[in-house]
């Protein structure tokens, strides 16, 4: 067995990032900038006033009581045409174009109107309430870095910048293959032995949440040769993702027929609870990942793995965002293996937020695991935890790219 962090390195190294393709601004929320996004123009494309009320020159304002005449108006989109020339003044919105010749802007609470004479109450230095050209970004200057997740806030500077269509990593395409005699789809009726595939509708939903686009292979019984015709045509596919199989037991067949056909094992077995019989290999030019049938051991793996695989291929940074609690409550030493116990958040009766581990952690129970809130990290031959020994723990909401139910 090899520690989990070796396993998610070399996981890691093996995996180079998808290609570009381009998509329009309206459809790249979630999308990650394969290249940086430079403005087209300046924003603003001219001075523009930040308030309502009257363009004029400072100069003319130097003192409070000054009347000046007015000559027109400047707004959004339709500014004055004329140029403003000594003792003049140009009515004029927030947003629309200082005319020439102005160089400030009097607030219109400090003007009374007289006909086209306005007078105003206060000075006004030159420079106030404009905004200068190019004072968000100017043409050619980095708007957005490669490398970005584009989210409503990031789309909105792109259209700012002027980008219709977006430079974009293309979506890692990740084929899932469910294996098992016992298995049959959500809605179909199970035989006495045989029970719901689950997995894969699970690493189908943590793909898509996690950037990829995932493609359900179905299921293959556990028949060598039903095996072998699902690992062919694997040329559009990224990683390909096996549910069961993936131990040592008598129909526990993928890495077998894999191997057969060519897969290059790197590591199988990893020192982790659960997840153990995990294995990565590659078949061609597709990474391959064999996650246990156990559907606790398959989500923790993905969690651990797929994640990061996926983000690594997009650009993204991998690592997990591992948060700090207080135990709730004693746990017992740990053995060689690093332990992932399903827990839930609870707070104390000083306030503080703390974690306690699900009684019961057998890997076939999924319900604990979807009613949980986090995974606490055990590392290996970790002692005993008392109450209040703060510890290192996976959001789940965190890592689904959820929100998360509480602050920590």
């Amino acid at each position: 067995m090899i520690p989990v962090e070796e396993a998610r390195a070399r996981l890691l190294a093996g995996l180079g990032r998808t290609g570009t393709e381009w998509i329009a601004l309206d459809r790249a929320r979630g999308r990650v900038l394969a290249e940086d996004l430079t403005a087209r123009r300046d924003q603003p494309p001219c001075p523009v006033s930040a308030m309502d009320g009257y363009a004029v020159r400072g100069a003319d304002l130097a003192k409070p009581g000054q009347s000046l005449r007015l000559i027109g108006r400047s707004v959004a989109g339709h500014g004055f045409a004329g140029a403003l020339g000594a003792g003049e003044t140009v009515r004029i919105f927030t947003g629309a174009p200082m005319p020439e010749g102005a160089d400030a802007v009097a607030l219109q609470e400090d003007a009374t109107a007289d006909g086209d004479r306005i007078t105003f109450a206060e000075a006004v230095a030159p420079g106030s309430f404009v905004r200068r050209q190019g004072l968000d970004f100017t043409t050619g200057s980095l708007a957005l870095a490669a490398g970005t997740q584009l989210g409503p806030l990031q789309l909105g500077l792109a259209a700012t910048a002027g980008h219709a269509w977006l430079p974009v990593r293309r979506r890692p395409r990740a084929a899932i293959l469910s294996t098992g005699d016992e298995l049959v789809r959500p809605g179909e009726t199970p035989g006495p032995a045989q029970i719901v595939s689950s997995n894969a509708n699970t690493l189908a939903a943590m793909v898509e949440a996690w950037g990829g686009e995932a493609v359900d292979l179905g299921i293959v019984p556990d028949e060598r040769q039903a095996l072998a015709a699902a690992f062919q045509n694997l040329d559009d596919i990224d990683i390909l993702l096996t549910s069961g199989g993936a131990s040592v037991g008598e129909h526990d067949l993928v890495q077998e027929v894999a191997t057969s056909c060519g897969m290059r094992l790197d590591f199988w077995k990893i020192a982790m609870r659960p997840g153990k019989p995990l294995m990565v290999g590659r078949l061609g030019r597709t990474t391959m990942i064999g996650f246990p049938g156990n559907p606790v051991s398959s989500a923790v793996c993905a969690i651990l793995f797929l994640r990061g695989a996926l983000r690594a291929m997009l650009g993204l940074d991998p690592e997990l965002p591992v948060r700090h609690l207080p135990l709730a409550h004693e746990l017992p030493a740990n053995d060689r293996r690093q332990d992932y116990l399903r827990g839930t958040l609870e707070q104390l009766p000083d306030g503080r937020l703390a974690v306690r581990a699900v009684q019961r952690q057998d890997s076939s129970m999924f319900a604990t695991l979807a009613r949980s809130d986090a995974l606490i990290v055990r590392p290996p031959h970790a002692g005993p935890a008392e109450p209040g020994t703060r510890v290192e723990l996976l959001l789940l909401a965190e890592v689904l790219s959820e929100l998360p139910r509480f602050p920590v």
